[in-house]
């Protein structure tokens, strides 16, 4: 992998490269959320024990913590184009195969091949966004980001719809493999841009995550990251689940599960251009870590009263995924910085994320009810904002490995 690419796209190269990565980010999330709302199913479906349904839920967290911090050593083995069709290879086989086998450790086996393509692109993005558009980061952040809000919504919601059949009775199968065919169709564009790679410039030496773990804003970004997934995971792989023990039906739980994921498509795109060009990134970051406290206090209160407002509450507080994914892009000089970066701050993120759903899965079973998983998803909001704060200030990982 190079930091600038050995020739000058064409038109046609440029657009090609733009449908590539709208539609791989449309596929980085439905094999992570489209398991929540359809949990039950699935669970009693395979058999599962309880600790298997939160080690489940985990697996998202697990798998970009510890695949994640490989996708920079694939990138330069297989070429960076390459390597994101192989990705996408990985969650075709996996969501396709997993839909498929009736014994649960099969079941988190090919769920964790799945998910460990979206980790290997998940990192990788922002490096593509920084060799081909280096001058458009905000932009083409928020078209992907913003892509990957439309897939996760559409896991969300359509998952339940697209199991319902004759009576009523829900096929988890068919739901979950839906999403095997529409990342198929996602691998088509990358096909044809696996020749970019013969056409890359590969340096002797170039920065690595272990560069990165020797600077401030790595661990800065990496904590940041990581508790931001911690909120986002365990509401993805349970709030359907407490709307559900609210006594909301499976398809209505998987609405409301929407309506959260829903709000981030508009946000999505707004939010990284804003942090691209706002004079002072930690404004922008507290109007959105605000909703938070609204969304959690509204759904210990009054859970079914004012479902739909905390939900939308809760929704744009998860929204401090695209605008970390922004700071990415914006706290290092070269797309091989940038990838070093983003590996590190997923890899690590994710590795303190994992405690998230898993945890709240074991305060539930420990408690018998939601009060204690939400206070406590409500408590860290403080440390998430607080290091919020410090990833905000302008800084460069290769301008800090410099002084080093």
């Amino acid at each position: 992998m190079s930091s600038e690419p050995a020739h000058q796209d064409t038109r046609f190269e440029r657009i090609l490269v733009v449908v590539g990565i709208v539609v791989l980010a449309f596929n980085l999330r439905p094999a992570a959320v489209s398991v929540g709302p359809i949990l039950d199913e699935v669970s009693a479906g395979l058999g599962m024990s309880a600790a298997a349904t939160s080690l489940l839920t985990s697996l998202p967290v697990l798998s970009f913590a510890t695949v994640g911090a490989l996708a920079p050593r694939v990138a330069r083995t297989l070429g960076l184009h390459r390597s994101t069709l192989f990705s996408l290879l990985l969650v075709v086989v996996g969501l396709w195969a997993r839909a498929q086998v009736d014994g649960s450790a099969a079941f988190l086996v090919l769920s964790f091949v799945a998910l460990a393509g979206m980790a290997v692109a998940n990192v990788l993005l922002p490096s593509l966004v920084k060799l081909h558009f280096p001058n458009r980061i905000g932009l083409m952040t928020s078209l992907y980001s913003t892509a990957l809000a439309i897939g996760l919504t559409s896991a969300s919601v359509l998952t339940v719809p697209i199991s319902e059949h004759g009576g009523g009775e829900l096929d988890w199968r068919r739901g979950l493999v839906t999403w095997a065919f529409t990342a198929a169709i996602a691998a088509i564009p990358w096909i044809a841009l696996v020749r970019h790679d013969s056409r890359m410039e590969t340096p002797e030496r170039t920065i690595g995550t272990a560069d990165v773990a020797r600077t401030r804003i790595g661990w800065v970004m990496a904590v940041f990251f990581g508790l931001q997934s911690l909120q986002a995971y365990s509401i993805f792989g349970w709030m359907a689940k407490v709307y559900r023990d609210a006594g909301f039906s499976a398809h209505d739980a998987g609405l409301l599960l929407g309506v959260i994921t829903g709000i981030s498509i508009p946000l999505s795109f707004l939010i990284p251009w804003l942090t691209a060009r706002v004079p002072d990134q930690r404004v922008l970051l507290t109007v959105i870590m605000a909703f938070y406290p609204i969304g959690y206090l509204g759904l210990l209160v009054a859970p079914t009263g004012g479902a739909l407002i905390w939900a939308l509450a809760i929704g744009t507080g998860t929204c401090t995924f695209p605008f970390i994914l922004t700071l990415i892009g914006l706290r290092a000089r070269t797309p091989a910085g940038t990838a070093a970066l983003s590996a590190f701050t997923q890899s690590v993120g994710y590795l303190i994320a994992v405690v998230g759903p898993f945890g709240v899965g074991a305060l539930h079973a420990a408690t018998g009810g939601w009060t204690v998983p939400l206070t406590v998803l409500l408590l860290l909001c403080i440390p998430q904002y607080a290091v919020g704060l410090v990833a905000s200030r302008p800084a460069y990982v290769e301008d800090q490995l410099a002084r080093r």
